[in-house]
């Protein structure tokens, strides 16, 4: 029997380390390995000089090694730099004690910093491993198991329980339910029928399957998120750009300042050249702007990874930054805080059968494409009415409806006009109904026979459950909501209600839309899933799709709600304003190291060994504070 070839969750994943970073903790182990027997066996001299030798190459080499490539390829000071020299002038007083220890502890600093930031970087990476090498296939009626570039759109993928979804494909045989967490963050099981789409990467938990292939490999929604966070890493926000423009320069001035430090404790303080030295080599050390560097990537990668594992999609840490600052969000109406699909909500049956009324509507209805037929079509299909009415000469009569014939008699849907066409008055009751429906911002349908009124029908695009819980959880954080639409304002002004909104704007046109965004306080955000859409997500500070929407609306986007989950978005807020109050502190932090603790070096209250602690472990813990932001969980409502 052929064995199933899955790939777990990547959340199940153990994580391992990367080559460099397990190289990182042995060149480590071998710095205190030195480090120890130079100290220990200081009366055996030639073995104290040959363990202190090994701690600077094994702590030192690599350090000056990358510290020597940015200074000759970039033309920039690397703090690895500092740390080298400290520790070689730490030796060249006698010192070299403290110049060990400074290279074991900068060496253990990197390796957990590689290691955390590994952590991290995993996370988000891990959506790399979601695809599976291939799948098995059915083409042209033969089976055979094929490589995943080999797929193509129109092939039918058989799919055993517990194993990946190769392709974006359309269920056509069998049901099931499927694991779409890796993909939306969606933590339930989602079940699965004839003719439901199945995303790539997601799995197929309980069924065997069968599905058609609607996307190639290269263009599947997995595909695209792997894109999209590929690109992510390498964008930086305006606070991690602006630290690392002055990385260099700060560490250029730190460089010259030893100098300075030397000759003013030396020649007017009156220090001996030893102690001077020895105050010069701690005050680099301490002053180096390692923990300052660190402190904002950190804490940005660890929320995006967060976020992305909960299915929000930052495409940049700026993204993440500017959401964090928004006190403004414009929301579209049409496919955003409502479903984008016309749906029935209303049937009042006046006269005639129930069953009877639902079977002349649906023959009669399947003859249109509009809208609001297809919903009326799509209502009746889910209660199963055993058959339609046959009906003959079926014809849409130009804005007013649709009519057929049973012999001598007259089958009619469609609007006020309709009914006038067929004679019909509508009684004060039925004119209020529909008039009430109307101003709720439905759609009618009268359905009758002859001259007879049978059923009258409201059509809306509906709610969805979780746009008033969205919104409230915004107000709640102080971000103002605007609901932006271009239906008519007693439309607008319906949903607004049911949502919980004050402030809409209606009868827009894109490029009104884009006005408003425009005149909206920066930074603001624009949330849409629509091709009309494209341009006010590119104008606000802030663009947010719902990968529900049309490719081009999450191309223009910076921010993706991957499972079309309102309520992530107020989480995703929550998220990025305590990542930049984490910035905030570990920036706050990581200065005030350098101030206070640069001082006391000066006035050799500060041993170099307990700089490094200093300076080192300052750098571990902003490291450490923006991990925990790993551990968030974006909540639902």
């Amino acid at each position: 029997m052929q064995s199933t070839r899955t790939l777990p969750p990547v959340h199940n994943a153990k994580p391992t380390l990367d080559p460099g970073t397990r190289r990182g903790f042995i060149l480590t182990g071998l710095t205190l390995f030195g480090l120890l027997v130079g100290w220990i066996f200081q009366d055996l001299k030639w073995l104290s000089v040959a363990g202190y030798t090994l701690a600077f190459l094994t702590g030192g080499i690599p350090a000056a090694k990358e510290a020597l490539t940015e200074l000759i390829h970039e033309r920039k000071l690397d703090v690895d730099l500092l740390m080298v020299l400290a520790a070689l002038g730490a030796a060249s007083i006698g010192e070299a004690r403290d110049g060990a220890i400074l290279l074991f502890l900068f060496s253990l600093s990197n390796t957990l910093q590689d290691w955390a930031m590994g952590r991290t970087k995993r996370a988000i990476e891990a959506l790399m491993d979601l695809n599976p090498d291939g799948a098995t296939v059915r083409r042209g009626g033969a089976v055979s198991w094929m490589k995943l570039e080999d797929i193509q759109p129109g092939d039918v993928l058989i799919i055993k329980p517990g194993e990946r979804i190769a392709a974006d494909a359309r269920l056509i045989a069998g049901q099931t339910s499927v694991d779409e967490s890796p993909i939306t963050g969606e933590s339930l099981p989602i079940d699965k029928q004839h003719g439901s789409p199945l995303f790539s990467g997601t799995v197929n938990l309980n069924g065997s399957i069968e599905a058609e292939v609607i996307k190639p490999a290269g263009e599947s929604t997995l595909a695209k998120l792997i894109e999209l966070v590929e690109k992510a890493e390498h964008e930086k926000s305006p606070t991690e750009t602006l630290a690392e423009k002055w990385e260099s320069p700060y560490a250029t001035v730190v460089l010259i300042s030893v100098p300075v430090v030397f000759a003013v404790l030396h020649y007017m303080f009156g220090l001996s050249v030893g102690d001077a030295w020895y105050r010069a080599m701690t005050f680099m050390v301490v002053a180096s702007p390692c923990a300052v560097v660190i402190s904002t990537p950190a804490v940005m990668l660890s929320a995006m990874a967060a976020s992305a594992r909960a299915g929000v999609l930052f495409k940049s840490s700026a993204a993440l930054e500017v959401l964090g600052r928004v006190k403004t969000i414009a929301l579209d109406k049409t496919g955003t805080l409502t479903h984008g699909k016309m749906r029935l909500t209303d049937a009042q049956h006046l006269s005639g059968n129930e069953e009877d009324n639902w079977k002349g509507i649906y023959a009669l209805e399947t003859h249109s494409e509009h809208p609001v037929a297809v919903a009326v079509v799509h209502h009746v299909q889910e209660m199963k009415i055993s058959s339609a009415l046959k009906l003959e000469n079926i014809e849409a009569v130009p804005g007013y409806g649709i009519q057929g014939k049973q012999g001598n008699k007259t089958f009619w849907a469609g609007t006020r006009k309709m009914a006038e066409r067929m004679g019909v008055t509508l009684s004060p009751d039925q004119e209020a109904r529909l008039t009430g429906w109307e101003n709720q911002g439905k759609s009618t349908i009268i359905y009758g026979t002859d001259q007879q009124v049978q059923v009258i029908l409201g059509i809306a695009d509906t709610l969805r459950d979780d746009a008033r819980a969205m919104v409230h959880e915004l107000t709640k954080l102080g971000v103002n909501t605007v609901m932006l639409t271009g239906d008519r304002k007693g439309v607008a002004q319906e949903i607004a209600r049911q949502v919980g909104l004050t402030d809409y704007r209606a009868e827009l046109l894109p490029e009104h839309k884009l006005d408003v965004i425009k005149s909206l306080p920066a930074p603001n955000a624009h949330v849409g899933d629509g091709v009309n859409d494209a341009p006010a997500l590119n104008a606000a500070s802030i663009g947010i799709s719902l990968a529900s929407g049309t490719d081009i609306a999450m191309e223009s986007a910076d921010v993706v709600l991957m499972n079309g989950d309102l309520t992530r978005l107020s989480s995703a807020v929550r998220l990025a304003r305590k990542a930049n109050q984490t910035v905030i502190f570990n920036l706050t932090f990581a200065f005030a190291i350098i101030v206070v603790v640069g001082i006391l070096s000066i006035f050799g209250k500060v041993p170099l060994p307990l700089g490094v602690v200093a300076h080192e472990g300052g750098t571990v813990f902003v490291v450490f504070m923006g991990l925990r932001l790993l551990g968030e969980r974006l909540k639902t409502h």
